[in-house]
């Protein structure tokens, strides 16, 4: 889209590339692993991390090419309502410093690899448990899918794959090596790959994000200029619905929307199997609570990028897809090579959550599908055989849902995985705390938020798509707009405590909970540890 290669900044871009490739395969030889064969070992990295492994490696998880390319995006687009993910990563970590470390230590105790895996040792319920997994294996789909779109944008931009007219293999071949090479230093390497990775992933975004804030705002005149140019922008009327394109500050009329959208998705964050697949990753009980005090250092970070959308229009970069934008902005304000490190910035923090997200799906189906339904007696190096290869179906999965969706409309693909992340959160969180909660309520529950939420996404239309056009609609008995998954999820937790006090009336069976109360606080090193699940009961 410059008119060409920029043959400087690709050179650059590859340089990192190969880098982080050559770490990938050689983080098999880091910490290497006692038993090669062991599902904890290969999805949880042996549980070995320390404090700052953990740190880079949940930062790496959690802020990423997502972070960079669509949180700008949806501020270039429509303003002020993109900043939602700024308060969203400042409510979490409160709120996860609380139940983290308890399920860690449980975790820990028994051996427990995925949330599937606690909800069912909680809960006694296979069913349950399995609607824990589905859940978190559709919603990982589309978050993989917005990474691997984030390194399209950046080969886009340095004019990589050819134009609207190129063949479609010959256009989309960047991306297929780069799916490649992500499929292999995982498949051999397992966490220890994104782990490693993380390292130079967080360096290089923190340096360019350094850069940008103040080489960028000096170039175009200073903040003032900045703001004054987004406003004007803003004012200017969107000729497919007649009103303004967007605003500095959120109207009246989109505070429920916004509220909502922020405690929704800060709830959900860490519901995703691979947000849960770092956290076990880590050594002791420790290492989780003092890392939920170092990681809102990442939030500063995500509120000095978001402003770069606020930079792009003033800066006159005209994209139809508004994920381009800031590939487009780096390429148009930095010298050439340091357009390639913020390139290499980006396609990196698409390959570091890309792999764990690959293989936190695979640990799920591994444990809850595979283990629980199809072959209960497995042994440790079938299941770390079969994670293997179910973490390369998933990134093909993911890589047919990018070449085959419309780009433009990414982050709602990926707001509708938040939708039904969500819906587990009664079920792991509560499990954490209490068991009052019976198992079957939990699951129609799941269910009720499930179908609600899905049906309401697919009911809202935007001016580029009939359907799962957006993630917010009207509030039933409020009349405000809101994040739909904020609304079924209470309606996911009314229908639980209702029907838990149903089932409890006609004395339907618990299931049995293998958890006792000094699981939740056990640290590394206490006795009694199991490092293997039983076989699963049968409800």
């Amino acid at each position: 889209m410059n008119g060409g290669v920029n043959g400087v900044a690709l050179g650059v871009f590859i340089f990192f590339f190969l880098a982080v490739t050559v770490l990938g395969f050689l983080a098999a030889r880091w910490r290497k692993a006692s038993n090669e064969n062991s599902l904890e070992e290969w999805g949880l990295g042996g549980r070995s991390f320390g404090t700052w492994v953990t740190w880079f490696l949940l930062g790496g998880d959690l802020y990423t090419a997502y972070t960079f390319v669509a949180v700008p995006a949806a501020i270039y687009a429509a303003g002020a309502s993109g900043f939602f993910a700024v308060p969203y990563t400042i409510l979490v970590y409160p709120l996860i410093f609380t139940f983290l470390p308890r399920l860690w230590s449980v975790s820990h105790r028994h051996g427990y690899v995925t949330p599937s895996d606690f909800v069912r040792g909680r809960f006694g319920s296979k069913g349950l448990s399995l609607a824990i997994a589905v859940t978190g294996i559709l919603a990982t789909m589309p978050y993989i899918a917005l990474q691997l779109v984030g390194i399209q944008a950046v080969l886009d931009v340095m004019g990589i794959g050819g134009g609207a007219d190129t063949n479609w293999f010959v256009k989309d071949l960047p991306l297929f090596i780069a799916f490649l090479v992500l499929a292999a230093y995982t498949y051999v390497s397992g966490l220890r790959a994104p782990a490693l990775i993380a390292f130079v992933k967080d360096s290089l975004i923190y340096i360019v994000i350094l850069v940008a804030i103040i080489y960028i705002p000096i170039k175009l005149g200073g903040f003032d200029d900045i703001f004054a140019k987004a406003a004007h922008a803003f004012s200017q009327v969107n000729p497919a619905t007649g009103k303004p394109k967007g605003a500095l500050a959120p109207a009246a009329t989109g505070q429920w929307g916004y509220a909502t959208l922020a405690l929704g998705s800060a709830l959900a964050l860490f519901m995703y199997p691979h947000s849960i697949t770092a956290t076990l990753s880590s050594r002791s009980r420790e290492v989780i609570r003092r890392n939920t005090t170092m990681l809102p250092l990442y939030s500063l970070m995500l509120g000095l990028l978001a402003i770069l959308g606020f930079m792009a229009i003033a800066a006159g970069v005209k994209v139809t897809n508004g994920q381009l934008a800031i590939p487009t902005l780096f390429a148009q304000m930095f010298p050439s090579w340091f357009a390639g490190v913020a390139f290499a910035a980006i396609g990196i923090g698409a390959l570091v959550p890309a792999a764990i997200m690959s293989i936190a799906a695979a640990n799920l189906f591994t444990r809850n599908i595979y283990r629980d339904f199809i072959k209960p007696d497995a042994t440790p190096a079938q299941e770390t055989r079969v994670s293997k290869l179910v973490s390369l179906l998933v990134k093909v999965g993911a890589l047919v849902f990018v070449l085959g969706m419309d780009q433009t409309v990414a982050i709602n693909f990926q707001l509708l995985g938040g939708i039904w992340i969500l819906q587990t959160m009664p079920a792991i969180v509560s499990g954490l705390f209490t068991r009052w909660f019976h198992r079957w309520a939990l699951l129609v529950g799941w269910a009720a938020g499930m179908v609600y939420g899905t049906l309401a996404a697919y009911g809202v239309a935007s001016p580029t798509q009939k359907h799962f056009g957006g993630s917010s609609a009207e509030i039933p008995g409020i009349g405000q707009i809101g994040y739909i998954g904020m609304t079924a999820f209470v309606l996911n937790v009314v229908v639980a405590v209702v029907l838990t006090f149903v089932f409890r009336a006609f004395k339907a069976p618990e299931g049995m909970d293998e958890t006792t109360a000094s699981d939740y606080v056990a640290d590394a090193g206490d006795k009694d540890v199991v490092v293997e699940l039983p076989p699963a009961p049968v409800n």
